[in-house]
């Protein structure tokens, strides 16, 4: 089940509460008992180990980029 953080307006606090998706936007008392409260927008971490292979070496030598003396010179 999701878990969908809440700021309570009257006193501050953030919290989370476990729900369906199909209640997400239902109103929600902190847990000091304060019904005015909002919905954060929360960001979605996603794992993974895609990684792009590392770039080939410049013919001539240089890291690339300015302070690389790719671009300078």
């Amino acid at each position: 089940m999701p878990r969908y953080e809440y700021r309570c307006r009257t006193c501050g606090d953030t919290f989370e509460l476990s729900r369906p998706m199909a209640a997400s936007a239902d109103p929600a008392a902190c847990p000091s008992g304060h019904e005015d409260t909002v919905k954060l927008l929360s960001t979605v971490a996603v794992g993974g180990s895609a990684s792009a292979p590392a770039p080939a070496p410049r013919a001539g030598g240089g890291g690339g980029g300015c302070c690389g003396g790719g671009c300078c010179g």
